[in-house]
C-alpha cells in the first residue's frame, strides 16, 4: 500500500504516523463481537427480481454503515476510540510501583484522579465516538420487522397474500454479512365495483356531482394510496362546498369479501361509507352533515384579549359588521376586501385560507383568528374575525456579515423605521439607511477595502395600485402588493466609485402557493461614475496593454509630456517610463487614433478597443426599464430536498423614452438621444433559470442548475450597461475561476472586469453528509459569457453560432460545508478542468493542480 500525502515531502515519522492511523482505521470489524456480523449490504428481491425503488429500500430498519465513495469513514473513526480509556489509564498508573505516589506528590491526589477524566485520557475517544458511527451489527429482530414491513407494503398495493422471508449470507472469517430479503407477491387484487353508503343527503348530493372524478376506479389494481388520496379529495370537496365541520375520519372503505380465502378471481367489491358527524361538541344533537351558509360576518378591528365587546362601536358596510374601539382607524373597504366570506354565501375552506393570507398581506395585524358559530338547525354560520393590530411604529437595527463575488467579507449596519396604516388602507411606509465596509477579493481591485452608504424609502400597498380596477384579473386572494421605492447609494473603491439613484414602481401577486409574479412597470436607475480619472488605475490590465503599445512611441518629442520621468535618473532605460494617468494615457489614445498616424493596424485596433471600453465604463447611465418575472417553486419547506424551481424574466429598457423622442426633440450627442445630458439606454433582456434537486435518502442530494441570459442593445445604445451585463466565475457561478475572470469566449482574462451580454451556465453538485453537521460536496460547473449583437468585434470574444459552444469552460472540485440549520457556511475548491483560453490539447487539465485551484467562501448553497 502506498500512502500519498500531497505534493510536499514529509518526514518518515509523520508518514509512519499517518500510515499507522490509516491501517488502524481500515479494520472495519475491529469492534464486532465473536458471534456478530457487520452488515455490508441489503438486497431486496420480489418474485426473484431485484428491487431498486428507494421507497421500498426505506422500509428496511437496519442499513449498512454510511460511506463516502465506498469508504466507511465514520465507522473507522468510531473504531479509533478506545473502549475503556479510564481503565487503561489506571493500568498505566499502577503498572510501576510508586508511580501514583510520585504523581500525587507532584500534583495532588485530586488532580491525578481528574487527569483520568481529562481530554488527554478520554477526550479523543469521546470525540471519535460522538462524530463516528458504531458498527451496524446484524440484528435479527429488526430484520424480521423489516420483512413484516415489506409484506405490509406489498399488501397495500393489492398483493394481499404475499409472503416474505430473509436469509443472511455471511463471511464468517471476515465477520461480515449481507441480508437478502425475499418477497413472493402472488397475484394482485383488482377493484370490480364501488358501492357507497352516505346517510347525509347533502353529502350524497355533493358526491353525486363529483363521483366521476373518483381516484378509486373499477378495474384498477388495489392501491391503498389511491384510497387515501380519494379520502383527501372528498374532504376538500365537502369543506369547500359548505360542510365547514366535515372530518376526514368519517370516510372509510370496506372490502366486501374475505381476501384470506383462495378464490378463482382476484376481484374486490368496495363500499364507500361516509358516516354522520358523531355526537359531541361540534354536533350536540347528532344531526347529519349539512351545507352551511353565512348568517352574519363580524370583523373586530381592534381586538385584544382584554377587549370588552359590549363597549365597542359598530359599523355596517356592504353586508359586514365592523367593530372598533372609539374611532375606526382603517378604511372599511380595506378590511372587507381582505375577507372572502360574504353574507348568505356558502362556506368554503379555501376562502378561509385566503382570508388569513390576505389579512397577513396587509402587514397591519398579527395573529388573525377566525371563529365560526354554527346554528345546526338552520345550517347557518356566524363568523367572527378577530384582528389584533401591530404597533403603529417599529424601529429596527440590524448587523450582518456577507460574502459576495466581489468581497471576501463585508460587514454592514442598517436601521429602519416602519410606519403602518399610513393612509388608513393598511399601507406600510419604511425608511431605511445602511452602511457597510468590506475586504475586496485580490483579483477584483488593487484597493483593499470597499465602503458603501445608502438609504431607501419604500411605500407598500396591499393591492394593485392603478387608476382602473384590476380585481377581475388579479383578485385579492392572490395577495397582491404594490411597491413604490426611491433609493440612493454611494459606493467607493469598487470600479470607478459610483453613485446611483433608483426609483421603482412594481406589482407582485401569487396566483398559487408555488407561483409568484412580479411586474415592474417602471424601474428608473441613474448611475454616475464619480472617479472616472482613475480608470487606468482601477483597470490596470487594460492600462498594461496600452502602456505596452506606448513603449514603441517614447522617442517622439511631441509625446514627451505623455510619460513620467525615470524613477532612477542614473539608469538610462526608456522602459522605466510609463504613461501618466489619466492625462498621458488619454492624450496618447487621442494622438495615435488621429487619421494618418503611423501605427500598425493591430495596435490601432487594440487602442480603439481600449478607448471604446473606457468610454463605456466611464459614461453615466440612465436606464428606464420595465420587466416581468415569473417564478415557480414547489419546495414545501427548508427540509424538502426533492423539488424544482423555475424563474423566467423579460426586461425592456428605453422604449418609453424612444417613443417620447418621436414627439419631443431630445438633445443629441454622437447620434444618441440625451436626457438631462446623459444618453438613455435601450435594450431587451431575457433570462431563464432552472433548479432541480433529487433526494437520495440519508441527506444525500443531487442538485442541478441551469441559466441562460441574453441582453441585446439597439436603438440608442451600442452596448449593454455594465450594471446590466453578465460575468463568469465566483462562488455562485463557475467556482474554478475568480469573479469576472472567465471569458468572454476564448479570451484569457484580458480585462480586470470581464463582462458580456450573453451567458450560459450549467452546474451539477452532489451533496452528502460527512461528520455531524459537516457536509461534503463534489461539483462540476460549466459555462461562459460572450458578446453578441453589440459593438464588440473580437471573434474570440463573440458568439458566432453553435461552434462557440466549444468555448464553454468546465470547472470541477469539492466542497466542505457546515450546516447551522438556518444557513450554511461553505468552502469550495475549484479546478480548471477545461479552459477554453488555452490552445488545443492544453485546454484539458492544464491547470488541474492544487497550486492553481480557486478557493471560494460562500454563505448558503449556490443553488
Amino acid at each position: 500500500m502506498k500512502l500519498l500525502l500531497g505534493c510536499r515531502q514529509v518526514s518518515p515519522k509523520i508518514g509512519i504516523l499517518f500510515l499507522v492511523l490509516f491501517l488502524a482505521s481500515c479494520n472495519a470489524v475491529k469492534k464486532v463481537g465473536e458471534d456478530e456480523f457487520l452488515l455490508t449490504k441489503n438486497i431486496i428481491e420480489a418474485d426473484g427480481k431485484k428491487i431498486t425503488d428507494e421507497t421500498i429500500k426505506g422500509l428496511i430498519l437496519q442499513n449498512p454503515n454510511t460511506s463516502i465513495l465506498g469508504y466507511p469513514l465514520r465507522l473507522n473513526l468510531y473504531n479509533l476510540a478506545k473502549k475503556n480509556p479510564d481503565s487503561l489509564y489506571q493500568n498505566w498508573l499502577n503498572k510501576k510501583e510508586k508511580r501514583q505516589q510520585r504523581l500525587n506528590s507532584f500534583l495532588s491526589k485530586k488532580q491525578v484522579d481528574r487527569l483520568g477524566e481529562s481530554f488527554v485520557v478520554r477526550g479523543y475517544s469521546n470525540l471519535f465516538e460522538r462524530i463516528g458511527e458504531p458498527p451496524s451489527i446484524i440484528d435479527t429482530v429488526k430484520t424480521r420487522k423489516s420483512t413484516e414491513r415489506l409484506q405490509s407494503y406489498f399488501g397495500s398495493k393489492g398483493y394481499f397474500n404475499s409472503t416474505s422471508n430473509f436469509k443472511i449470507v455471511s463471511e464468517e472469517r471476515k465477520k461480515k454479512a449481507q441480508i437478502i430479503y425475499e418477497v413472493n407477491r402472488g397475484k394482485p387484487y383488482f377493484i370490480d365495483s364501488l358501492q357507497y353508503k352516505i346517510p347525509s343527503t347533502d353529502l350524497d348530493s355533493l358526491y353525486q356531482l363529483h363521483k366521476n372524478e373518483s381516484l378509486v376506479k373499477n378495474g384498477a389494481q388495489f392501491d391503498l394510496e389511491n384510497f387515501n388520496a380519494e379520502r383527501g379529495r372528498l374532504t376538500n370537496i365537502f369543506r369547500n362546498s359548505g360542510v365547514y365541520n366535515f372530518q376526514e375520519s368519517s370516510i372509510s372503505f370496506n372490502i366486501l369479501r374475505d381476501t384470506s380465502l383462495v378464490a378463482d378471481d382476484q376481484l374486490l367489491e368496495v363500499e364507500l361509507d361516509i358516516k354522520n358527524l358523531p355526537k359531541g361538541d361540534g354536533n350536540p344533537d347528532g344531526v347529519d352533515y349539512k351545507i352551511h351558509t353565512f348568517k352574519e360576518i363580524n370583523i373586530f378591528a381592534d381586538y385584544s384579549f382584554n377587549s370588552q365587546t359590549d363597549s365597542l362601536f359598530s359599523l355596517d358596510f356592504k353586508g359586514y359588521k365592523i367593530w372598533y374601539d372609539k374611532e375606526l382607524k382603517y378604511q372599511p373597504k380595506a378590511l372587507t376586501d381582505a375577507v372572502f366570506f360574504e353574507k348568505d354565501s356558502v362556506y368554503s375552506d379555501i376562502n378561509r385560507k385566503r382570508t388569513l393570507g390576505q389579512i397577513t398581506n396587509l402587514n397591519t395585524f398579527k395573529y388573525p383568528n377566525i371563529e365560526f358559530i354554527a346554528d345546526s338547525t338552520n345550517a347557518e354560520l356566524i363568523s367572527n374575525i378577530y384582528l389584533a393590530p401591530r404597533p403603529k411604529y417599529s424601529f429596527d437595527i440590524n448587523f450582518d456579515i456577507s460574502r459576495s463575488n466581489l468581497q471576501q467579507i463585508g460587514v454592514g449596519l442598517g436601521t429602519s423605521v416602519i410606519t403602518r396604516n399610513v393612509f388608513g388602507g393598511s399601507e406600510t411606509l419604511s425608511l431605511s439607511a445602511r452602511g457597510s465596509v468590506g475586504i475586496l477579493d485580490d483579483p477584483v481591485s488593487d484597493e483593499t477595502f470597499t465602503s458603501e452608504i445608502g438609504g431607501d424609502i419604500n411605500l407598500t400597498f396591499p393591492r394593485i395600485w392603478l387608476p382602473f380596477n384590476t380585481e377581475q384579473i388579479i383578485p385579492y386572494y392572490m395577495t397582491p402588493q404594490t411597491r413604490f421605492s426611491v433609493g440612493t447609494n454611494f459606493q467607493q473603491n469598487v470600479g470607478l466609485d459610483r453613485q446611483s439613484l433608483n426609483s421603482i414602481l412594481s406589482y407582485n401577486w401569487t396566483p398559487s402557493s408555488f407561483v409568484r409574479n412580479t411586474f415592474e412597470l417602471l424601474n428608473i436607475e441613474f448611475v454616475r461614475n464619480t472617479n472616472t480619472d482613475a480608470f487606468f488605475n482601477v483597470y490596470d490590465a487594460t492600462y498594461s496593454i496600452l502602456n505596452g503599445i506606448a513603449d514603441g512611441f517614447e522617442d517622439i518629442p511631441e509625446f514627451a509630456d505623455f510619460y513620467d520621468e525615470n524613477v532612477d535618473p542614473s539608469i538610462d532605460d526608456d522602459d522605466l517610463q510609463d504613461l501618466i494617468v489619466p492625462n498621458g494615457a488619454n492624450d496618447f489614445i487621442g494622438a495615435v487614433t488621429e487619421p494618418g498616424f503611423d501605427i500598425t493596424a493591430e495596435d490601432l485596433s487594440t487602442v480603439r478597443s481600449i478607448e471604446e471600453r473606457r468610454d463605456r465604463l466611464t459614461e453615466d447611465n440612465l436606464i428606464f426599464s420595465s420587466s416581468f418575472t415569473f417564478q415557480k417553486n414547489n419546495r414545501e419547506g427548508i427540509n424538502d430536498n426533492q423539488f424544482y424551481s423555475f424563474r423566467g424574466r423579460f426586461e425592456s429598457a428605453g422604449n418609453l423614452l424612444s417613443l417620447a423622442e418621436n414627439f419631443i426633440p431630445f438633445e443629441q450627442r454622437d447620434g444618441s438621444g440625451l436626457v438631462f445630458g446623459v444618453p438613455y439606454t435601450q435594450y431587451v433582456k431575457t433570462e431563464f433559470d432552472f433548479i432541480k434537486h433529487w433526494d437520495f435518502r440519508n441527506t444525500k442530494v443531487l442538485a442541478f442548475h441551469s441559466f441562460i441570459g441574453l441582453a441585446i442593445p439597439y436603438g440608442n445604445s451600442e452596448s449593454v450597461p455594465f450594471v446590466r451585463s453578465y460575468f463568469g466565475g465566483g462562488s455562485n457561478d463557475n467556482r474554478a475561476w475568480n469573479p469576472y475572470s472567465l471569458g468572454p469566449g476564448r479570451t484569457d482574462n484580458q480585462n480586470d472586469f470581464n463582462e458580456a451580454n450573453l451567458k450560459i451556465a450549467l452546474n451539477l453538485e452532489y451533496r452528502f453528509p460527512l461528520l455531524g453537521d459537516f457536509k461534503g460536496a463534489f461539483f462540476a460547473d460549466a459555462g461562459n459569457i460572450w458578446n453578441v449583437f453589440d459593438n464588440v468585434e473580437d471573434p474570440e470574444a463573440t458568439f458566432n453560432g453553435f461552434s462557440s459552444l466549444e468555448d464553454i469552460a468546465l470547472g470541477t472540485g469539492f466542497g466542505l460545508r457546515y450546516d447551522f440549520t438556518y444557513f450554511v457556511i461553505r468552502l469550495d475548491t475549484g479546478f480548471k478542468t477545461f479552459n477554453p483560453a488555452k490552445e488545443g490539447s492544453r485546454r484539458w487539465f492544464t491547470d488541474f493542480n492544487l497550486s492553481d485551484a480557486v478557493l471560494n467562501i460562500g454563505i448558503n448553497y449556490p443553488f
